[in-house]
């Protein structure tokens, strides 16, 4: 069995950094009104600045598979180049288009030769599922090399202009033309960006290589209904109705297209059932938490970091705020891109010493599923 390496981390971040001020001179006022729950939800999260592939017209600077193309290019040296490259896995929750897949776009766009590949759908867990198959691959024998993405383009959905048509419709009935704080608050949480590693079967010499020891990735949707959503509508009963079911009148009506979440069933499980699945992995690998040096948590807000910190004391898991390394105030919150921003900042930051051991974590909201992942510095 040989081992496998994350050998380079690249990124790329589109036009310049947005200030929570700015936000709705890119996003829009829906029905001409300033957001009742953006200043809430900016409190909350702690998100200071973030990227946008829109410019101020609503118009599109980057694509999804541009913007991860570009991350891609920067990976790229005299030992890989892009010829050299065996396997393409790329996530997203936010991909241009239903068909092709996220992939095939990335690979059009990069013009390389041709790859396997491989893109891994859902939303933050699918970077890690794309990591997953390329650490797989590379376990196997089947490649030597691969290049794994995670990225979103979330701006355009965003827009106040897609929800117009419901508040139009609310006026119609005689309603307040506000939707949904469940619509609106995502709108403040949410932002574009691309991040790539190059996985190797061996490490570089004379540069900084992270060792992948294991990766673990465990669903939880069996005992939980949905909770982030979108291209569906949720009913009462916590049942979706999927965006085939409406007609296309009734896509501009509800907003169908719309980001989503029960924000309620996000506070009361998220945490909890995250923190039990690490304790089952700890157990399992019988891996003392007292000998990592970092500790990367994909957080959608900086509420959940007291709340996450709370609850791994629960299980006797000491993971002190010293080693926890976030970068979400400074790039926001990329969804599947998230983990691997922070993977590339801290990779080629000079921090890390060899030995050190990284623990990833990374929750999704969608339906529940979370991925953790232990790194060692060589």
């Amino acid at each position: 069995m040989q081992g496998v390496f994350i050998t380079k981390a690249s990124k790329f971040l589109p036009n310049d950094p947005i200030s929570n001020d700015e936000m709705e001179s890119y996003l829009g006022m829906i029905d001409g009104v300033p957001s009742k729950g953006k200043g809430l939800t900016l409190r909350n999260n702690g998100i200071k600045t973030r990227y946008y592939s829109i410019d101020k017209q609503g118009n599109s600077t980057h694509s999804n598979a541009q913007m991860t193309a570009l991350a891609i290019e920067q990976l790229m040296d005299e030992e890989v180049s892009k010829k050299d490259i065996e396997l393409l896995a790329c996530g997203t929750t936010s991909p241009d288009n239903l068909l092709p897949s996220h992939a095939v776009m990335v690979h059009g766009e990069l013009k390389c030769g041709p790859v396997e590949l491989i893109s891994p759908s859902g939303a933050c867990c699918a970077s890690m599922q794309a990591l997953k198959f390329g650490y797989n691959s590379i376990l196997a024998g089947s490649t030597t090399n691969a290049v794994v993405t995670g990225s979103e383009k979330l701006s355009s959905l965003m827009l106040a202009e897609h929800f117009e048509k419901e508040t139009e419709r609310l006026l119609e009935m005689d309603k307040n033309p506000i939707i949904s704080f469940e619509k609106d608050f995502l709108r403040w949480m949410l932002s574009d960006g691309a991040s790539a590693l190059l996985l190797e079967n061996k490490p570089r010499i004379n540069s900084v290589s992270l060792k992948i020891e294991w990766l673990e990735i465990k669903s939880y949707a069996n005992q939980l209904e949905t909770c982030m959503y979108a291209g569906a509508d949720k009913n009462e009963d916590g049942t979706t109705t999927g965006w085939k079911e409406y007609s296309s009148d009734a896509w501009l009506d509800k907003s169908i297209f719309a980001f989503k979440q029960d924000v309620k069933l996000l506070g009361r499980e998220i945490v909890p059932i995250g923190t039990k699945y690490l304790k089952e992995i700890l157990d399992k690998k019988e891996f003392d938490i007292n000998t990592i040096s970092y500790f990367l948590p994909h957080l959608s807000s900086e509420v959940f970091r007291g709340k996450i910190a709370e609850e791994i004391v629960k299980y006797d898991i000491n993971i002190p705020q010293e080693k926890w390394f976030t970068n979400l105030t400074r790039i926001g919150n990329v969804g599947s891109g998230s983990i691997f921003l922070m993977v590339e900042e801290l990779m080629n930051s000079g921090k890390l010493k060899a030995g050190e051991k990284i623990l990833l974590m990374v929750p999704e909201s969608a339906r529940f599923s979370y991925a953790y992942c232990l790194l060692t510095v060589c």
